[in-house]
């Protein structure tokens, strides 16, 4: 019965972790770029968007598809930073515990 206790308190102090992380990634900034930095956008850990550059040589109406992909290809580019920032952290936290395969954190 004291494994059982104690593999409680392991779980309830990763999930304080977990919580801290949340709050965490909402501070947190990555950004994401394209068409070699001319189109960069920034996000939050949680994957919302805080900011986006466009340098102005790309803003000319006959390029407006052009322009467009680079900012969903840079969009693109923060998003997979953000989950690559995610995981690393969420690992930190879990610490090397072996989940069953399907379970992916956080939930």
């Amino acid at each position: 019965m004291k494994n059982l206790g104690q593999m409680m308190k392991q779980a309830q102090e990763m999930q304080t972790r977990m919580q801290e992380m949340q709050t965490e990634l909402e501070r947190v900034d990555i950004t994401g770029s394209s068409g070699g930095d001319m189109v960069r956008v920034t996000l939050n850990g949680k994957g919302e968007m805080r900011s986006l550059s466009v340098d102005e040589s790309l803003v000319v109406p006959a390029d407006k598809e052009v322009m467009e992909d680079l900012i969903v290809a840079a969009f693109n580019d923060a998003r997979k930073r953000v989950d690559a920032h995610v995981q690393e952290q969420t690992s930190n936290i879990m610490g090397g515990l072996q989940l069953p395969p399907g379970i992916k954190l956080p939930f």
